[in-house]
């Protein structure tokens, strides 16, 4: 189950990666609250989506390979959850907190605890 949860999340965020390196413009208008972060910033939009590329290799390798994908698993985890936390912070900041956060649920936060699960709980050799 290990396997099939951190391939189907290596497949989800490899296209939003490839959205933002290849049509980073549309993408910056077609995910909800990002226009709302600022103006539209390509190179931005392109390296972020340049790290969640090397995130969704991280997921799929370890969904390959478990054992010698496991470190890139964590990498993948402790970037998701990273960024997971500025969304909190973010929304906090926000004048509608609880709207942001439910916002970010899907696309931020549940990729966040899925990797940091997986990180945790699916170690080869525990």
């Amino acid at each position: 189950m290990s396997r099939i949860l951190s391939g189907g999340l290596a497949v989800v965020l490899g296209v939003n990666a490839l959205a933002m390196l290849l049509a980073s413009f549309w993408w910056y208008n077609a995910v909800p609250g990002v226009t709302a972060t600022g103006a539209y910033n390509p190179h931005f939009v392109r390296d972020i989506g340049a790290a969640y590329l090397v995130v969704a290799g991280g997921l799929g390798w370890f969904a390959w390979r478990p054992v010698q994908g496991w470190p890139a698993l964590v990498a993948a985890a402790a970037f998701l959850v990273v960024h997971a936390v500025i969304h909190v912070f973010d929304a906090s900041c926000s004048s509608d907190p609880m709207s942001d956060l439910i916002r970010d649920l899907p696309g931020v936060y549940l990729p966040a605890v899925i990797a940091a699960g997986l990180a945790i709980f699916r170690r080869p050799g525990a």
